[in-house]
């Protein structure tokens, strides 16, 4: 089984009702936002950094991030771009 389909059913058990691969270009931002439920982020290819509570956080292949509910943050891309498992 593929690391993606691993991580997948992986997140799905742990309860995520919203589960999905995502792949972004290089130096892609994501302004600071938060959420009302938990999320979980894996990467599988490039990498990301994530600045939490004001930390940077880098995840390259393969990590995982767990981001607790109403945690404001914001993302950059990597230089070769960033594919990863969302879960929510």
């Amino acid at each position: 089984m593929e690391l993606s389909e691993r991580v997948i059913r992986t997140f799905e058990s742990e309860g995520y009702s919203s589960v999905y691969e995502h792949q972004d270009s290089a130096g892609a931002v994501y302004e600071e936002q938060s959420s009302a439920t938990d999320k979980a982020v894996f990467v599988t290819d490039g990498s990301i950094t994530y600045s939490l509570n004001g930390r940077a956080k880098e995840l390259t292949a393969p990590k995982r991030l767990d981001i607790p509910a109403n945690t404001p943050h914001s993302a950059l891309v990597g230089p070769n771009g960033c594919i990863m498992i969302l879960a929510e």
